[in-house]
């Protein structure tokens, strides 16, 4: 049994305290029972909620007593054997529902449960709410239409919540946004959960009186306050004691729920009518028999405490593996890139695209003479470029957009963030090899770059660290900041530092003293550098028949050109592996903030 004595909840802003939500409510939610708490907007029923799970947003604070079979209830407690079923539903969209209640059940789950039963609980789990005729369905995000319903992604949220068959279950609005059929569905999944001698405690706005008939028991909230709990049958006849009768052929609900609803600054005196229900009802028949239970409970606790503490004892828990969950977060990941054509199919094809037409633009045009040399730097700079800024920019939307799903599933104690953060940039390691290389064979063979297959592969290997350390430079300031413009808007001036700074456009050791600390950080002129000591380490005899003087006749002076050094290959290649890994470890951080900071 659940039950709550003396709670209030705060909204603080700056330690400030800014609005009570809540104030000094007390109640019980009995197994077997469906019990809805109702009332205007604003009237509280989320906070009340969500209090009572003790899943409060950062910026709530929460006083008072919330107990589950007398014992103080922790958040560890209610992680594990408590489901929340919230208002908007979050998913991966190109899963399946088959995957995605994989993917939960691997999460959720007691680590020691074996397959084979993990495999007919989700049977019976989606048969029960009637979804095993479209296990195989995309949950959404589809053109062709074969896709879930807005009532059957209801039902898979729902489904979600029973894997670990919790003893108490909250459901914010769970018939939001559903037809009256999809609705009385899902409501009588409720019922036959609750009849297993669960706990269903769920908001919900505006119920038909089908559904309304269908709860237990009722909370009327208003203006943070309890105007009345009991059944609806108790509910009309005290509403009628106060003058306030249903009219017949009426929704008890919307009559219940409009008696409350306060109008802005009271103006109409319907807030004078709460205040006063309220005050009726801390001496009612009903809220004497809260008050009862409350302290029969008490009372029980206390001559029952060695055996509820056996009790709680045999219940034990084992968390899946941290190996177990990297494993499942990173099939998810590879899912989302494999099935989302936007992530690669479309990246891919532009790569092959830009490759082909800026090769066929320099086809001829590099041989060992002094045009020659132009034509190398432009390739060169082509193949840095198109590897740093395009991914780059592609990654900021990563965080941005899977945050509120991540954030979901951090706080129900799925996964911690460094489990995620390493799972989804793995999933992205095939994208970023494929790209760089299909990218630079056809760009170096259209071309006619340095004739030799160790060429070849060494400039395949840099162009791979410069498309790595792009992608984790994105995801920094991805990770960093909110939204993808303001990411922008620090990036760019970043990366005209980094560009201005990467060789060809000014020799480096004519750099400022102020600027010149920047090429140690620019991955770009470390590329630079090791893709044209690549095309002109050793090489002797250019020709100087093409122009005037002075003349380069060796690849070393082309290297002096841009104070570019043969030995600085391996050092460059290192610089830029640990700047991959500074970027990561700076990413990781801040995400950690961020959901830690929610």
């Amino acid at each position: 049994m659940l039950s709550w004595q003396n709670l209030s909840v705060y909204a603080v802003d700056r330690r400030i305290v800014s609005k009570q939500l809540i104030n000094n409510v007390r109640g019980v939610a009995r197994p077997g029972e469906i019990i809805a708490i109702l009332g205007g907007s604003g009237a509280g029923k989320s906070s009340l909620m969500t209090a009572l799970a003790l899943r409060a947003e950062p910026g709530i604070v929460v006083h008072g007593d919330v107990r589950v079979n007398g014992d103080l209830a922790s958040s560890s407690y209610m992680r594990h054997h408590s489901g929340f079923m919230h208002q908007e539903d979050m998913f991966i969209e190109t899963m399946t529902v088959l995957e995605h209640i994989w993917f939960m059940a691997r999460m959720k789950l007691d680590g020691r449960m074996h397959t084979s039963n993990i495999r007919l609980k989700i049977d019976r789990l989606l048969r029960n709410v009637g979804l095993i005729e479209r296990r195989d369905t995309r949950i959404g995000g589809g053109d062709d239409g074969k896709v879930l319903s807005g009532g059957e992604k209801k039902r898979l949220a729902f489904a979600t919540e029973l894997l670990t068959d919790p003893e108490i279950l909250f459901l914010d609005e769970p018939t939001t946004g559903q037809d009256a059929h999809s609705a009385g569905v899902l409501v009588s999944h409720m019922t036959a959960f609750a009849l297993r001698n669960r706990t269903v405690l769920c908001t919900i706005h505006q119920p038909s009186s089908t559904i309304f008939e269908s709860f237990h028991r009722i909370i009327l909230l208003a203006g943070g306050r309890v105007a009345f709990a009991g059944t609806s049958t108790q509910a009309i006849q005290f509403f009628a004691s106060q003058g306030y009768e249903c009219p017949c052929n009426y929704n008890p609900a919307d009559f219940l729920v409009a008696t409350l609803a306060i109008a802005p600054s009271g103006a109409d005196g319907s807030g004078r009518v709460a205040q006063k229900i309220c005050d009726a009802f801390l001496t009612s028949e009903a809220c004497n028999e809260i008050d009862v239970i409350l302290q029969q409970e008490l009372d029980t606790t206390r001559s029952q405490l060695s055996t509820k503490e056996n009790i709680r004892e045999s219940r034990t828990f084992v968390e899946p593996s941290c190996w177990l969950r990297l494993y499942w977060l990173i099939h998810r990941g590879f899912l989302q890139v494999l099935r989302d054509p936007s992530v690669q199919l479309i990246r891919l094809l532009q790569k092959v695209t830009i490759a082909t037409t800026a090769g066929l633009c320099f086809v001829g045009a590099v041989d060992f003479d002094q045009l020659g040399i132009q034509a190398v730097d432009g390739v060169i700079y082509l193949l840095v470029c198109e590897n740093t800024f395009f991914p780059m920019y592609a990654t900021l939307a990563l965080i941005p957009q899977e945050l509120p799903l991540l954030l979901r599933e951090y706080k129900a104690g799925m996964y911690p963030v460094h489990i995620y953060y390493l799972a989804r940039m793995i999933s992205l390691v095939p994208g970023l090899l494929v790209e760089p290389m299909v990218f630079t064979v056809i760009m170096y063979l259209l071309a006619g770059l340095r004739p030799a297959m160790d060429a070849l592969g060494l400039t395949i290997l840099v162009v791979i660290f410069t498309m790595n350390v792009s992608t984790a430079c994105g995801c920094f300031f991805s990770a960093v900041y909110r939204s993808v413009p303001l990411a922008m808007a620090y990036l760019v001036p970043f990366d005209y530092v980094l560009m201005i700074t990467m060789g060809p456009f000014i020799k480096l050791g004519s750099l400022p003293a102020y600027v010149r600390w920047v090429r140690y950080f620019s991955w770009l002129l470390h590329s630079t550098e090791a893709l044209t000591i690549i095309q002109w380490r050793g090489v002797q005899n250019i020709s100087c028949e093409t122009t005037e003087l002075p003349c380069l006749t060796e690849g070393t002076e082309v290297l002096d050109r841009y104070d570019f050094d043969e030995r600085n290959f391996w050092p460059d290649i290192v610089l830029m592996a640990v700047i991959y890994g500074v970027f990561h470890l700076l990413a990781y951080i801040f995400l950690w903030k961020r959901c830690r900071a929610r």
